[in-house]
């Protein structure tokens, strides 16, 4: 399966993979933990969630374009692990919970945030550049589509642990005080200190209070501010395996940067001859450029769409599905938790990568392989068809006003809620097309994109990411307001108007791509 392609492949792979372990321990907690901190609603916390997910998409094409103007792709991958690590230092920092000041601590965490944001668009863009000049010769040019298959399979090894460590961690702590996970009760836990839980309400906490302690629980204002307290910590100490994780991943990179191509020479280190002093002419340039940026602007939908599996789907996990089939205990750590789910997409991009790849490659020898266009156009279809499926499992559960006890609603029991299924086929379903779509966007950016704007228009697919997930928040504002299953049926239209879109564009794309 590694036949045929350049040595400094594997090694940026491993490199990336530590980063997006880090990365992805604090988006399977990130909007949880928004809520559980702060007691923020699910819409407030959307905003911060999108925004944060835009800033990260958005600065790559800050990062591209540094990276071109001081043709230092190398460098500016290594300052952004740095910021990247400052970052996470700044979120694991524990801090006592309730917070004596909502604005000022929720401030903090923001710019940890943004500092996160801004040495991932420094990384992120720039070493999938570098992968895409590993493949600008004719020996290697074949191989660019299963390339970046391969390398995004590799990747999502470290985001298939990430999930199970934030959870450990989270449960870990949670045991060592006597108490036991229970995603209903952070939200129950503030709306008491605040007074807004009704009698009703009030009776349901305190039987939820006393199955987590293990005990009976007299005194329920010291209660939440210790379980508070306590959950919170979890999470903060959870940030901080990202810093672990960003350290491997810095060594792998600095250990192997003799891999990676130099575009300031005709050859790099790595033996990978390099194409950016040729020159096209003025109209290639901007055919070229008009096509990346119709890519672009199609992809949109799809992101917008597809990342809501850390908001509105993780939100549904934690509301509307029986997590009781999902617990399983290792060393004495439970596993419970709705960030499980986020572990599904990567184990899904895994196991299925080298299947893809195959049908791919079999294709291939009998010049029956789609198109790169053709292949992203199917993807839309596909990731259309998860949220049929949502939509269709979704049909008949209440509002989440009447299960949301913030909203004077009562948490649904585990036998009236969804089985964990709908969401695991569900994410199936979308890793298919994320195959489709991420791996062969990138590609097909680093096939016709003008050597001089590699770094900007890998940038430029990342900033089109970014624009999509500037509107998640759209996700969290509907899910808290209409039925569940219409919230699904936007997603459901946004992927049919990228799959028609693409489709009404393919022959157009051919030839540019040619």
């Amino acid at each position: 399966m590694l036949k045929g392609h350049p040595k400094g492949l594997i090694p940026a792979s491993l490199a990336n993979m530590g980063e997006r372990f880090g990365f992805y321990t604090m988006m399977a907690i990130l909007v949880l933990f928004l809520q559980a901190k702060f007691g923020l609603t699910g819409t407030d916390a959307g905003y911060i969630y999108s925004g944060f997910y835009f800033s990260i998409y958005i600065l790559a094409l800050v990062g591209g374009i540094i990276a071109d103007k001081i043709q230092n792709f190398k460098g500016t991958i290594f300052a952004g692990l740095i910021l990247m690590s400052v970052g996470y230092l700044i979120m694991a920092f524990p801090t006592p919970t309730p917070v004596a000041s909502v604005p000022t601590y929720l401030t903090i965490s923001i710019v940890g945030l943004f500092v996160i944001a801004f040495g991932n668009g420094l990384f992120k863009g720039n070493l999938q550049a570098l992968v895409g000049q590993m493949y600008d010769n004719e020996k290697y040019e074949p191989m660019r589509d299963s390339g970046f298959s391969l390398f995004y399979a590799f990747i999502n090894v470290g985001a298939i642990f990430a999930p199970f460590t934030a959870i450990g961690v989270r449960n870990w702590w949670l045991g060592k005080f006597g108490f036991e996970y229970d995603g209903s009760l952070p939200e129950y836990c503030h709306s008491f200190l605040n007074g807004s839980l009704s009698s009703d309400s009030i009776a349901n906490f305190k039987i939820a209070a006393e199955k987590a302690s293990g005990t009976t629980v007299n005194d329920l204002t010291a209660f939440s501010n210790e379980y508070l307290n306590v959950f919170n910590e979890g999470f903060h100490y959870a940030f901080g395996v990202a810093i672990i994780a960003m350290a491997i991943s810095t060594v792998v990179f600095l250990m192997n940067k003799k891999n990676f191509p130099d575009p300031k020479s005709k050859t790099g280190k790595g033996g990978v001859e390099i194409t950016d002093e040729i020159k096209m002419e003025a109209k290639e340039v901007a055919q070229r450029m008009y096509a990346l940026l119709a890519v672009f602007g199609v992809v949109i939908f799809f992101w917008f769409s597809f990342h809501q599996n850390g908001l509105t789907l993780t939100m549904f996990a934690r509301d509307y599905t029986d997590l009781s089939l999902l617990v399983f205990t290792i060393g004495g750590i439970t596993f419970k938790g709705a960030e499980v789910f986020q572990a599904m997409n990567p184990i899904f991009v895994v196991g299925l990568t080298p299947i893809v790849v195959g049908i791919f490659g079999w294709l291939r020898v009998r010049n029956m392989e789609p198109s790169t266009p053709k292949k992203i156009a199917i993807g839309m279809g596909i990731a259309m068809l998860g949220f049929v499926v949502m939509m269709l499992g979704s049909f008949g559960l209440p509002l989440f006003t009447e299960v949301s006890s913030s909203n004077g609603g009562t948490p649904l029991s585990d036998a009236a809620r969804v089985t964990p299924f709908l969401l695991a086929g569900t994410y199936f379903i979308l890793t298919v097309a994320e195959l489709f779509i991420s791996p062969m966007g990138i590609s097909f950016v680093s096939k016709v994109a003008p050597p001089q704007y590699q770094g900007l228009m890998q940038g430029g697919w990342l900033g089109a990411t970014a624009l999509g997930n500037g509107l998640l928040f759209i996700g969290a504002v509907l899910y808290e307001s209409i039925p569940i299953w219409m919230t699904w049926g936007i997603f459901v239209v946004a992927c049919a108007i990228s799959m028609f879109t693409i489709m009404f564009m393919v022959k157009w794309l051919e030839r540019v791509a040619k």
